[in-house]
């Protein structure tokens, strides 16, 4: 049997990058997923991708959501109970980056970081909380950050959300653990995705020369950590910050 075999799970961000890798993975690890997407140039590919996964018999379903609106929350929520039997597991991974020096950002700059990252974890749970209570049961991933740990110059509006993304997840763990509903926070460090690829040598050069396994991550890596974390082999881990860097922040 497959790890998530028959498992109802949903994904915020599943078109690119570490989301992209968690659908596929969770499909080939047995499992129905249902995902999302935000913009007119992901629809596309998002939806190619579930028509692709769900020929391999699982169900995979596209949805256009944005996680950063509340009432486009609760909307996917009901759209997904609609279309799914249960909700097993939610993964929160929709975020963006607006780097930049602290002297140098803007207002804006900052409150897009906040709300699409922080304020999206919010709703999706808040949204999904009645399902898993009802349920009495059910696995929240919140998709944090090594910065959300440590900080780093230029990123004060993206450590900023991925820190409270902790702090929200471990009262969220505290407040649901008595129904058997569990909420964890993984914490990646320097992961090849599309956004890496479009960074120059030295910049590349200078991040695996912190880390000391000398290697950028994959998002295959992350989405393994993912699927642990949406199995029934971790039902007594809950309220925990995994970090998967390396070694970066040891």
């Amino acid at each position: 049997m497959r790890l998530l075999e028959g498992k109802n799970i949903l994904i915020t961000g599943g078109s690119r990058g570490i989301g992209k890798a968690i659908v596929e993975r969770f499909v080939e690890l047995g499992a129905n997923v249902a995902f999302t997407y935000v913009s007119d140039r992901s629809a596309e590919s998002s939806i190619a991708l579930a028509e692709e996964l769900s020929a391999t018999g699982a169900k995979v379903k596209a949805y256009r959501s944005d996680a950063s609106q509340f009432a486009d929350a609760e909307q996917l929520i009901k759209d997904y109970t609609a279309d799914f039997d249960t909700l097993d597991a939610l993964v929160n991974n929709a975020g963006i980056t607006k780097d930049t020096l602290l002297m140098r950002m803007t207002e804006e700059q900052f409150d897009q970081v906040i709300e699409v990252n922080l304020k999206s974890v919010f709703n999706l749970t808040k949204a999904a909380t009645r399902t898993f209570l009802k349920q009495k049961s059910g696995s929240i991933i919140n998709m944090s950050s090594v910065v959300g740990v440590r900080g780093n110059a230029g990123q004060a509006n993206y450590s900023a959300s991925k820190a409270g993304i902790i702090g929200f997840s471990k009262s969220v763990a505290l407040e649901l653990g008595a129904r058997n509903v569990r909420c964890n926070v993984i914490a990646p460090g320097f992961i090849e995705t599309e956004m890496t690829d479009a960074l120059d040598e030295k910049t590349l050069a200078d991040w695996v020369a912190g880390i000391p396994m000398k290697r950028g991550g994959k998002a295959i890596e992350v989405a393994d950590l993912t699927a642990y974390l949406a199995s029934d082999m971790s039902t007594y881990v809950t309220g925990q910050v995994i970090e998967i860097n390396g070694g970066l922040n040891t």
